[in-house]
């Protein structure tokens, strides 16, 4: 009797490896795909991000950074008009 306890124990164990084993590799087959397009998706995001970012950087860089409140420039160094 005792042989057929640890008989069927072991049966049980060995199946239930195999079983928790095939179920990983099925859940991981059916969220491959979706993992995929997810990451995909983030790509083009941070793509989208870094293009925003070098064209404002790109825009800021081409002007003159703005005076602080209450700085005045001398007359000599002030930009001349030229639609006088």
């Amino acid at each position: 009797m005792l042989m057929f306890l640890v008989g069927a124990l072991l049966g049980v164990l060995t199946g239930g490896f195999f079983a928790v084993r095939y179920l990983r590799r099925e859940i991981a087959a059916d969220i491959e795909p979706r993992l995929r397009r997810i990451e995909r998706q983030l790509d083009n995001l941070e793509t989208a991000i870094n293009l925003a970012l070098m064209t404002q950087y790109a825009e800021m860089s081409g002007r003159p950074a703005p005076l602080p409140r209450g700085t005045t420039i001398a007359p000599s160094l002030r930009p001349q008009d030229t639609l006088q």
